[in-house]
């Protein structure tokens, strides 16, 4: 674990999913335990834990590098809209642990139980978020620049979310690195992410599986500005509904998708042209769809670049 220094942490903490990049910061250092701590500590150090992240976020100062580290098996409770109130800029929470013992954020109650993005330049890595309550509409919702979601999972519990991930215009350059996505079966749900405008907004290196009604990865309403989502490794998007969309754009967002993504569609049938829509994008092999099983994935059969 880092360790306490006079002012910050002096060990560099590994994004995972991230490029290996090294957090360094002067920044105080705040740690947080749902299972020991108590909102009336001072949360400087493990023994001494905070009890939420949201109380730990009030400790923090605006762009000072101000860090949570959020210890394994802590688990925060959503349970109403902003309930999780991300508000304060340039903060960066990392959770602790691996795979299930990994803190875990669960929203439950009510349909528009949330944690917002409200403030800029925040990133969080490695937590779990869970869906808790049938047809939630949104439980990540981002709403403020420079927000980075790095190797995180998110998935339904009881139901189904319609939309897991959801952003408005504000949300320039957000980057989504290293994401994991395991909707239900079931249908209920729209989208895993929908995406309302922005610029510069990356998807990448992604696991995505659900029943998407409309499409695993949504650009809806407003045209997104050199939107990217590929991978840097293979990716891998299911749909399990017969509406067969991997990904939809409005039509005049512009940017690129792939290379490096494996799609699984529903239904064996004329669908692998559909499974990708962005009429003003570019895409860059390979493209591979697979709609059956016992069957190899062919290229996407979009319109080839010719040597004009």
């Amino acid at each position: 674990m880092a360790t306490r220094y006079p002012s910050g942490i002096n060990t560099p903490i590994i994004y995972p999913g991230a490029g290996g990049n090294a957090l360094f910061t002067t920044g105080k250092a705040y740690f947080v335990d749902s299972v020991t701590g108590s909102n009336g500590n001072n949360g400087l150090t493990p023994e001494d834990p905070v009890a939420t992240i949201d109380y730990a976020v009030s400790l923090c100062r605006a762009n000072k590098g101000d860090v949570l580290y959020v210890l394994p098996l802590h688990v925060e409770t959503v349970s109403a809209a902003g309930g999780l109130d991300l508000d304060v800029a340039g903060i960066t929470l990392i959770g602790l642990g691996s795979g299930a013992n990994r803190p875990q954020i669960n929203f439950t109650t009510v349909v528009g139980a949330d944690m917002d993005v409200d403030a800029a330049d925040i990133t969080m890595v490695n937590f779990r978020f869970t869906g808790g309550f049938d047809a939630l509409t949104g439980p990540i919702d981002i709403n403020a620049a420079d927000f980075s979601l790095l190797n995180c999972e998110t998935g339904d519990v009881t139901g189904q979310a319609t939309d897991f991930i959801v952003t408005d215009a504000n949300a320039d350059r957000l980057l989504i690195d290293g994401w994991v996505h395991r909707g239900a079966s079931a249908a209920g749900a729209d989208t895993a992410i929908t995406i309302v405008g922005g610029d510069d907004i990356t998807i990448r290196n992604f696991w995505i599986d659900g029943n998407f009604a409309v499409a695993a990865i949504e650009n809806v309403t407003t045209a997104g500005v050199n939107l990217s989502i590929y991978g840097d490794r293979q990716c891998y998007a299911r749909t399990r509904n017969a509406a067969d969309v991997i990904i939809t754009c409005v039509a005049t967002t512009t940017g690129n998708i792939g290379p490096n993504i494996n799609m699984c569609l529903q239904d064996n049938a004329i669908n692998v042209t559909e499974a990708l829509v962005g009429a003003a994008m570019q895409f860059y092999t390979p493209l591979g769809v697979v709609n059956a099983d016992n069957e190899s994935s062919m290229d996407w059969n979009a319109v080839q670049t010719a040597d004009a």
